[in-house]
């Protein structure tokens, strides 16, 4: 369990295939800022842009950690196949502070960002999330973009889905790796865990 607030910032710096056909997965090499394994042992859970791994090696001196992401996992998220910068999230400890919304880590879609830009001190994000998370998304609910948990500030009903606008501070933007994105870039999108008990209830046959 996760709360979309992101510990980290890190950089997958190497992606090692498991096999040589398409049913293999990857082993990522992620290395990490200064003591953010300190704590973290053999098994534990991090999220990656929001994505729920187990930690299967560490090397902490280099300060580094390997995960294996099935190609399944590959195929439903966005990001994890390819060097560069990612968004870290420690798994939630129970005394610890729900600073975000409740996040699950596990990936509901793969959305893609149609604008980005500066917008006074903030920035404005707009992403395209799929047709089937539309009626999941709401005006000021919540929803994790690469593992950040945000605010919905606008929701519109297009053509080919539902494109979310969220107002980023600067804060976040210098924080996380949410500012490498650009339009086009593809994002890993969770909906908040509220909305999969409310569908169920509205949608479950009645008791006999």
């Amino acid at each position: 369990m996760f709360t979309g607030i992101i510990t980290g910032v890190g950089r997958i710096v190497a992606v090692h295939a498991l096999g040589s056909s398409s049913t293999h997965g990857k082993r990522l090499t992620i290395s990490c800022p200064a003591d953010y394994l300190e704590d973290v042992a053999l098994g534990d859970s991090i999220a990656l842009n929001g994505a729920c791994m187990t930690v299967t090696s560490l090397n902490t001196p280099e300060r580094q950690f390997t995960i294996d992401i099935s190609a399944e996992s590959l195929d439903k998220t966005a990001g994890l196949a390819a060097i560069g910068p990612i968004n870290l999230e420690k798994a939630l400890r129970a005394s610890d502070r729900l600073g975000g919304h409740i996040v699950s880590g596990h990936v509901d879609g793969i959305g893609t960002v149609s604008y980005f830009a500066e917008v006074g001190e903030s920035w404005e994000l707009r992403v395209l999330a799929p047709p089937a998370l539309a009626k999941y998304l709401a005006y000021k609910g919540s929803i994790t973009i690469n593992g950040v948990s945000l605010t919905v500030n606008r929701i519109a009903d297009v053509s080919g889905g539902c494109e979310v606008s969220i107002n980023l501070i600067p804060h976040t933007v210098q924080n996380t790796a949410l500012g490498t994105l650009s339009a086009g870039s593809q994002v890993n999108l969770e909906i908040d865990t509220v909305a999969r008990y409310v569908e169920r209830m509205m949608t479950a046959p009645a008791a006999q």
